[in-house]
């Protein structure tokens, strides 16, 4: 059974060693739904994809809708041939949130979508409410009942619209609605993330005239288009991915390199790393991280929309902070249920408190080898990091959210000289 497998860890190495980063999961999932903006017999492709549980989601998701849909050797091609379903299918859509991105492009491509509620990591609410506000705006009528969105608008029109909270979701459900809306629209407050820059490529390669005003600081202008044609892009490297094998090298005080990779991508971390007097070589497409003499210092570190500090990498950093020397803070403002990690880490020997949305590590000399539970996709590569420190052997459970973020996981941690094998046995949860 899938629930059944796990990672098996033997913790204590130093990893040494260079890996190549894989494509960016956020970006390459916005980026493949924009194919169903094209028009009748037009081309997407898009080079680079990472070969995932979520990138597959997308793409049977897209089959579902009546796309063409190809991937092969990290490049997937979406065509449109033929009518669409505007009806999204559960089976697909409760596997992971990001689903929730396909119901603009659908909506402004067909007039009406149907959207299950989408599943996916347990890590808060992430309401959709700032998407279907967006949406209305432009004319949209949304209407919620048994458990779905049902989305109609004879013909989206191009508006102003100013979100609360820069949501990297509304934003790119948002600007692929706007590519086919009569008129222009101008997004204020938008997400700034460099998935949001690569999804902008992608449209910008199939015609749509999208543009950042003021140097990408949360304005984006779009131009509708009656359709959209073939375009080429090419999906950015994974941040986040990035971020966890550094901090793999750094918990294990080893010395790591992450190759293939856009550093100014992931400067909060970088900034972190330095604070706590972990020693790094940064170059033009690679980051290096080298072994100390002495233990990381703690550190202060607050959860922030890009260029802030990313919450998808706070847990991997809190499990290193459980290592460091003093105390560390920890303050997560972008989901409140972000700290499920906290109780396994706990079975390992970690010293953590909670207090509202704040975590307080107090750093311990070791931890334990123990059988731990991911929960959600971050929470499980930050279990893992901790077990390839501790002492003695660590199985982490769940390993079906791991893998939907990571790719080749085991076998990227076994290049680094890690000793980790997936297994298959009793879950614990």
């Amino acid at each position: 059974m899938e629930s059944s497998r796990y990672l098996k860890i033997t913790g204590g190495t130093p990893l040494h060693g260079s890996i190549r980063i894989q494509g960016s999961k956020n970006a390459a999932l916005p980026v493949v739904a924009a194919g169903l903006l094209l028009g009748q017999g037009q081309t997407l492709t898009c080079t680079n994809v990472p070969l995932l549980r979520d990138t597959e989601t997308m793409a049977a998701l897209l089959r579902e809708l009546g796309m063409t849909v190809t991937f092969e050797n990290g490049t997937v091609t979406v065509t449109r041939n033929g009518e669409l379903s505007c009806e999204m299918p559960a089976v697909q859509v409760q596997k992971m949130r990001a689903s929730s991105i396909v119901l603009g492009p659908l909506l402004a491509q067909q007039g009406r979508a149907v959207m299950p509620m989408p599943g996916g990591c347990t890590i808060g609410a992430r309401p959709i409410d700032l998407h279907l506000k967006g949406l209305a705006k432009m004319g949209a009528q949304i209407e919620l009942h048994h458990g779905a969105v049902y989305a109609t608008a004879e013909k989206l029109r191009g508006c102003r619209i100013y979100l609360d909270f820069p949501s990297v979701g509304a934003t790119e459900n948002l600007v692929m609605a706007a590519a086919l809306a009569e008129g222009e629209t101008i997004i204020e407050n938008a997400a700034r993330e460099p998935e949001i820059t690569n999804l902008v490529q992608a449209l910008q390669a199939m015609g749509a005239d999208v543009v950042f005003k003021k140097d990408n600081q949360g304005i984006i202008q779009v131009n509708g288009k009656p359709e959209l044609a073939s375009g080429t892009v090419k999906i950015v490297p994974d941040r986040i991915a990035a971020c966890t094998y550094l901090l793999a090298g750094a918990i294990t005080n080893g010395e790591v390199t992450v190759t293939d990779v856009m550093p100014q991508h992931f400067d909060s971390l970088l900034a972190k790393l330095e604070e706590a007097e972990v020693g790094y070589l940064r170059q033009e497409d690679r980051v290096t991280v080298y072994p100390s003499r002495d233990r990381m210092k703690s550190l202060s570190v607050k959860t922030m929309p890009y260029p802030g500090f990313p919450t998808d990498v706070q847990p991997q950093l809190m499990a290193a902070l459980c290592l460091a020397h003093g105390t560390s803070v920890v303050k997560e403002s972008i989901f409140e249920s972000r700290f499920q990690h906290v109780p396994e880490l706990r079975k390992m020997g970690a010293e953590i408190d909670i207090q509202g949305n704040t975590a307080v590590i107090r750093g311990v000399e070791a931890l334990n080898g123990s059988d731990v539970q991911a929960t959600d996709l971050r929470a499980g590569a930050a279990l893992a990091l901790a077990g390839l420190a501790a002492e003695g052997e660590t199985r982490v459970h769940g390993l079906k959210h791991i893998l939907r973020g990571y790719e080749d996981f085991d076998k990227a941690l076994t290049s680094l000289g890690a000793h980790v094998s997936i297994e298959e046995g009793e879950s614990i949860a």
